[in-house]
């Protein structure tokens, strides 16, 4: 599939111009993005969009994984790399450049560290439809049990509490962006790795923060040590344990630190099933059930939605989770 990384070369041309330094570009390579050469040092380039607090940590596994992968230096090029992360790339001695000229490359003798250039703002475009709020729930919705793909428009609509044409809309849309092939009998999804991971970025920075209701402690701090044993089962409504709870029931390989919490039950009902309290630094994390009942009943969030807080945590206990379950759970994708 074609992806426009000409934000490669804009990158790498404002770094050129800041240091007064010659670097060359090879994108030819099908192997990699590119491969750069700074002086006598090259290195193998993984190009992104953008990195941000909603794809950090999915980023961060993935050059990790090519830097022990490769015995040349990595070097993430980017669009947009936000503090944080740039701040996270340069504890973990991984090399960056961003559109601005923003750079921390540190191989042998060479070592270049920027900060502080501003980008050029550019209009913005429409977003996808299949990437704004009703897609990702469609998108939610396929992904998390592709056989609902073959489902007439109006059940994916009522499955996934979308309008119709929102439905209409998404299909199409995949279709354009080459991620939806149709043919005289039935729907099959393309590319389904990098639309996996374009979902959740976009799951991230677009849903997410729309279904967080309430941060929450346990008023007895021993449910920290035997959450396992809190029966979540009410005539009320539906209560699933999502993040590092859900990976390690999923997996019985991760001990929690941070508690997130699927429900669409009154938070003053929550509290009394769970006994929780309000707490603005509390461990537990409580989100909006946001798609209709169409899974087995195990306590557990949708593995989807596991493993993408676990894969954006940024934490290696948890990454190490995430690709468990992407192995096990959802290896379809």
């Amino acid at each position: 599939m074609y992806r426009n990384n000409d934000f490669i070369y804009e990158a790498t041309s404002k770094l050129e111009q800041l240091i007064n330094i010659p670097i060359e570009i090879d994108s030819s390579r099908q192997n990699y993005d590119a491969l750069l050469r700074i002086k006598n040092e090259q290195f193998i380039v993984e190009a992104k969009s953008a990195v941000r607090t909603s794809n950090q940590g999915l980023v961060l596994s993935q050059l990790q994984e090519m830097k022990n992968n490769n015995s040349r230096p990595v070097i993430l090029i980017a669009e947009y790399i936000s503090k944080m992360a740039a701040k996270e790339l340069k504890e973990r001695l991984i090399n960056y450049i961003d559109v601005a000229g923003n750079a921390f490359i540190k191989h042998n003798d060479l070592v270049i560290y920027i900060e502080g250039q501003k980008k050029v703002k550019r209009e913005k475009t429409n977003q996808s439809r299949a990437f704004q709020e009703a897609g990702l729930k469609i998108l939610f919705h396929l992904l998390s049990k592709p056989e609902h793909l073959q489902d007439s428009y109006r059940k994916i609509a009522e499955k996934a509490d979308v309008s119709i044409g929102s439905v209409s809309n998404v299909m199409a849309e995949l279709e354009d962006l080459n991620y939806l092939l149709k043919t005289s009998d039935k729907r099959v999804l393309k590319n389904t790795g990098a639309l996996l991971e374009r979902w959740i970025v976009e799951y991230n920075e677009v849903l997410r923060p729309r279904i967080v209701r309430k941060r929450m402690r346990f008023i007895d701090p021993d449910y920290l040590q035997h959450w396992r044993n809190i029966n979540t089962n009410t005539n009320l409504g539906t209560i699933l344990w999502g993040g590092e709870p859900g990976g390690a029931i999923l997996t019985n390989n991760l001990r929690p630190e941070h508690f997130t919490l699927f429900t669409d039950l009154e938070l003053s009902e929550l509290a009394k099933v769970l006994r929780l309290v309000p707490s603005e630094d509390g461990e537990i994390e409580v989100l909006q059930k946001f798609w209709k009942n169409d899974f087995d009943d195990t306590g557990v969030a949708p593995a989807l939605l596991v493993y993408a807080d676990l894969i954006n945590s940024g934490y290696g206990r948890n990454i190490e989770t995430a690709k468990q379950i992407l192995e096990n759970d959802l290896q379809y994708i």
